[in-house]
């Protein structure tokens, strides 16, 4: 049984998929991650508020080095998402907003512009989820995005996310007025049932 001292939840160093390699962001990240967030500022300002706060690589690794010390923590599970092949940094990711009592979790995501439409997100949300149900007992997980964020939307819909709600001006937009917020979810009976999340287990 998981502790229930999140401080003291073993957790994997890293995630390995057929693509990608999803671990903790650390100190010496901030370089390429920099690198991933300004070649791609205008294709991700429109959805990220932080990224008219990078701006420098400075802003990149002193974040680097603050999401590796909240996953000690286990206060916030932010990765990277790099990858495999080349180590390269692709986006960020990570299990947020956690809820340890009751073992929610909320998956956010973003990738560089040029690593758009070749499945790195989808790999990486089935990772996250798989780590969140297998072992750390979830029974809920989000993914929350803004409504016209159509691409976003797709991954928890093709993962078998249930859309579960639209909640109306919920969330600020990255130039400060309320957006609209699509809320998806997986509870653990559903996740068990997915094709995918039994591959896995047979593996």
């Amino acid at each position: 049984m998981l502790s229930q001292r999140p401080i003291l939840i073993d957790l994997p160093d890293r995630l390995e998929g057929q693509r990608v390699l999803v671990r903790p962001w650390r100190r010496g990240d901030g370089p390429d991650l920099w690198d991933a967030v300004d070649g791609s500022r205008d294709h991700l300002a429109p959805w990220m508020p932080w990224v008219e706060d990078t701006r420098n690589p400075d802003d990149s690794e002193e974040y680097a080095i603050r999401a590796g010390a909240r996953w000690d923590l286990r206060e916030d599970l932010a990765v990277g998402i790099f990858e495999r092949e080349t180590g390269r940094t692709l986006g960020g990711s990570g299990l947020h907003r956690i809820d340890w009592r009751i073992r929610r979790f909320e998956i956010g995501y973003w990738v560089r512009q040029d690593a758009e439409g070749h499945g790195y997100v989808r790999e990486t949300v089935q990772l996250l989820t798989r780590l969140a149900f297998d072992d750390l007992d979830a029974c809920r997980v989000e993914v929350r995005m803004d409504t016209a964020n159509e691409r976003s939307r797709r991954v928890p819909e093709r993962l078998g996310f249930t859309l579960e709600a639209t909640l109306r001006q919920a969330m600020a937009a990255p130039d400060g007025g309320p957006v609209d917020v699509h809320v998806f979810a997986l509870l653990e009976e559903q996740y068990r049932a997915l094709p995918w999340a039994s591959e896995r287990r047979s593996s």
